[in-house]
């Protein structure tokens, strides 16, 4: 696997890019703001970017601009974005942006190498990977959406999912067999009105009306 890193924090450039390659993936490219990310991109076509969403100049939004910017000149580019803060509007610009390869983590994730190297393979492939904190403060929220439809373990299946687990994992993190899960998964796609496709596309679109939900 090939990642462009965006970075601005010398030490944190260099400590993902160790990290990774101790895993055995390549860092093509280790850039400090939005426009390096881009030619970088360009460049590289790598099987991964990611990126810090407050970068310079004014460092309040530049990574996430430029992740999507990055994103409509090589569609279908996956993006794993990292943030001090849970940023919520943030995650979900970047989740509404396409349709999977795309994540959001909490810096102090990076510290849990096994955590971090899981969402970084997950998202190359195509999957989602959402920071358990977000999920938080977004199942918090009560606007009207198709997920009100849900009951509380069908939320919590679809929590889980926005982080990216598969049926199994949830199984075993709700302590539940795999087939209650799949009932669950199934229930969701009902009441959220996905058509049936491919099951990842279906997860992708879950998880994407679960934050539509903010």
């Amino acid at each position: 696997m090939r990642v462009v890193i965006a970075e601005d924090s010398v030490l944190l450039r260099v400590g993902v890019t160790r990290l990774l390659a101790d895993e055995g993936i390549e860092t093509v490219a280790a850039v400090e703001d939005g426009s390096g990310l881009l030619d970088a991109v360009l460049e590289h076509r790598p099987d991964l970017a990611i990126v810090d969403v407050r970068m310079p100049p004014t460092f309040t939004d530049e990574g996430l601009r430029a992740a999507l910017g990055a994103r409509e000149r090589v569609p279908g580019l996956p993006v794993l974005v990292l943030s001090q803060y849970v940023e919520e509007r943030y995650a979900v610009e970047l989740l509404a942006a396409g349709t999977g390869g795309v994540g959001y983590l909490l810096k102090e994730r990076v510290a849990d190498v096994a955590e971090f190297v899981d969402a970084v393979r997950r998202v190359a492939g195509g999957g989602t990977s959402i920071d358990q904190e977000v999920i938080a403060q977004l199942m918090a929220r009560g606007r009207r959406n198709p997920v009100d439809a849900l009951t509380p373990r069908e939320r919590e299946v679809l929590g889980l999912m926005a982080q990216g687990l598969s049926n199994a994992a949830i199984a075993r993190s709700l302590t539940v067999s795999d087939g209650a899960v799949e009932k669950h998964v199934g229930n969701i796609f009902a009441k959220l009105n996905l058509e049936p496709s491919s099951d990842e596309h279906r997860r992708v679109r879950a998880v994407l009306t679960f934050l539509e939900r903010v």
